[in-house]
């Protein structure tokens, strides 16, 4: 089965996503620098999850880019990966509107987990089809980022309530942490 009809999909909700969650964007009223204020943590949980978003669209670009074919199983995973990631505008406004109370960010990496998770049986279903020596396998390796991102969500979901900052601020180390590309795929892209 081609894989093209995945890609476009996945891009077109992926895109949705984001526009959802920009669109909840409230405009301030007034035109000093102080009206944005009170936006801060909205701003603040939208950049975040637009890295996020951006960081799940890339790596499914190049995973995409490296398989043959794809299958039914992969389609449905492909679908729980996009399911979790639809739930970010929802937890992302639910976080920024609440000024970073813990059940919020909490449950905003929850989400988070959750697509980690789903993004990992996407690439082991995907490895399975094109084949442990394929360019997939020689690219993500042990998927260490992966796997010990997981571990992570786990650490910062408990520890956002000692303190939600907390937690937030592991989200973001995750992030920053994702946005560091990985050079063995680009160099399996250009063999």
């Amino acid at each position: 089965m081609s894989k093209n009809r995945l890609e476009a999909f996945s891009d077109g909700v992926i895109a949705i996503i984001i526009t959802i969650m920009v669109l909840e964007l409230k405009i301030p009223n007034g035109d000093h620098i102080s009206v944005l204020n009170p936006l801060l943590p909205v701003l603040l949980s939208y950049v975040l999850s637009f890295l996020h978003i951006g960081i799940y669209w890339s790596n499914h670009h190049h995973m995409m880019h490296l398989v043959t074919r794809v299958n039914g199983k992969i389609l449905w995973a492909n679908l729980y990966l996009l399911f979790w990631l639809s739930l970010l505008p929802f937890v992302t406004g639910w976080m920024g509107e609440n000024y970073f109370a813990s059940l919020p960010v909490a449950l905003y990496g929850f989400v988070l987990l959750m697509a980690a998770i789903a993004y990992f049986i996407l690439a082991r279903n995907l490895l399975h089809l094109n084949g442990n020596d394929s360019k997939l396998a020689e690219a993500l390796g042990n998927d260490f980022k992966g796997k010990i991102s997981v571990i992570i969500y786990i650490v910062a979901i408990a520890l956002t309530f000692v303190n939600p900052w907390i937690g937030f601020g592991i989200y973001t180390s995750v992030a920053i942490m994702w946005i560091v590309p990985d050079r063995r795929v680009e160099r399996v892209i250009e063999q």
